[in-house]
């Protein structure tokens, strides 16, 4: 048991690990930039500057030497030609600035760069262009190329002109250079998830799931997580709780009066109940029980009232599908020779389903309480939304409407974790239930 549980938990690594790296190629590279996202366009440079710095956005994605900063203005001409002063005589074609011979680029400075760290100009470029520095001379004629030169002094403006021939430039930006290329973004990230770090007393310590803080509060977000935690524990756990033993009772009296009249109301109200959305139980839920009946409050978290539309509302929404699974795990037990023999004996149907039919199909229902049960707890943002319930599922849907990207990296980093030991968890108790089952 110890060797396969450590097996599996080393298994669990690269899941994470792969788990880690789509979030961050949906965050950092899908989603565009975060601090744009977060502070929006026309948010001033130093600002983007300092908060790229606590993002660790500033740092190239994977690998490289050099990283973003806003003391110059970086320009991409396949967009707008941004804050640089142009000469009347250039024009954009293509998505690049064509610069006629002795045409001028003119690059302000927002913020003087931090003095500890070196600053680079870098362009793609084909011609050849001069600069007010002699470091910023350009050259690259046969075909367009990625060009850099480091900066030894920052002045309050970068002048590039054309030579003789002209010029074709596509973008223009700033960098820093960094010491250790392999200080990037991802590392990061990865940092976020497990690190050793030194702590107060001097001594080195493993951190674990360390996010830092949330944007829109300031907090910890793993206070954040811990605050929000019980609210869904105690909603998702009565849902999850319900329905199960709901599910299993319908499942076993629709399996033992199969082809009745019975199954067949319980087989069409489940497919009913499977077909209409979750925002429909909600809506009628609060404004037939809450509006309209009065018979439970609509919103907030003060007294156990709160929860009981709530709950009422996820196991009707999800009893549906849990009723047509165990159903059909039942009926294959109900046809097995040593029901069939029990039944000869002239055992009662409660004695049949309890002893003979319900032990031996614990696997499958086992298996499908372990795919749900993660999916509980981080599809509680319905719910939670609609009934002001401050949970994960609420703290997630303000994480994401506030641009909060620590909190959202939390969240889907839990989710991962949560799938992760309940797939675990399932295989002990399917061994345990089915001695037959052996773990390898």
């Amino acid at each position: 048991m110890l060797v396969y549980l450590l097996k599996r938990l080393a298994a669990a690594i690269p899941i994470l690990f792969g788990v880690i790296l789509v979030t961050f190629l949906l965050f950092h590279v899908a989603g565009g930039d975060p601090v744009l996202v977060m502070l929006g366009k026309n948010a001033r440079p130093q600002e983007a500057e300092q908060l790229r710095q606590r993002l660790h956005a500033d740092r190239p994605l994977f690998f490289g030497r050099t990283c973003k900063t806003e003391c110059y203005t970086p320009l991409d001409f396949a967009a707008a030609p941004g804050a640089a002063s142009l000469d009347a005589s250039a024009k954009l074609d293509a998505g690049t600035l064509i610069l006629p011979p002795g045409g001028r680029i003119v690059l302000k400075q927002n913020f003087p760069p931090d003095p500890a760290r070196r600053t680079a100009l870098r362009l793609k470029l084909r011609g050849e262009v001069r600069g007010n520095l002699p470091e910023l001379d350009f050259h690259s004629v046969d075909r367009p190329a990625v060009l850099t030169a480091s900066l030894p002094e920052t002045p309050a403006e970068l002048v590039l002109t054309a030579g003789p021939d002209g010029a074709r430039i596509w973008w223009v930006r700033a960098e820093t250079w960094q010491d250790n290329p392999l200080d990037s973004q991802f590392l990061a990230t990865l940092r976020e998830v497990a690190d050793i770090r030194r702590g107060p007393n001097g001594h080195w310590r493993p951190v674990f799931f360390d996010f830092g803080n949330s944007f829109a509060t300031g907090e910890p977000v793993s206070r954040l997580i811990l605050d929000g935690l019980p609210p869904s524990m105690f909603l998702m756990g009565s849902v999850f709780l319900i329905e199960t033993l709901l599910g299993v009772a319908l499942a076993l009296a629709a399996a033992w009066r199969r082809e009745s009249w019975a199954d067949h109301l319980i087989m069409i109200v489940s497919v009913a109940g499977m077909s209409i959305s979750y925002l429909v139980y909600i809506i009628l839920g609060q404004f037939v029980l809450g509006y309209w009946l009065n018979l439970f409050p609509v919103w907030g978290w003060e007294s156990p009232r709160n929860l009981v539309l709530p709950v009422l509302v996820g196991v009707i929404g999800g009893l549906g599908g849990g009723v047509r699974y165990y159903r059909t795990a039942f009926l294959n037990e109900l046809y097995r020779e040593h029901v069939r023999t029990a039944l000869a004996k002239g055992c009662g149907p409660v004695r049949i389903l309890a002893m003979h039919v319900l032990p031996n199909a614990l696997v499958p229902v086992i298996t499908r309480i372990s795919v749900i049960l993660p999916f509980l707890f981080t599809g509680s943002l319905l719910l939670e939304s609609f009934f002001g319930i401050p949970g994960l599922g609420y703290a997630g849907i303000q994480a994401l409407a506030n641009g909060d990207l620590p909190v959202l990296k939390a969240l889907v980093v839990a989710g991962a974790v949560l799938f992760i030991l309940c797939n675990l968890a399932a295989d002990l108790l399917s061994a345990w239930a089915d001695p037959r089952l052996r773990l390898k």
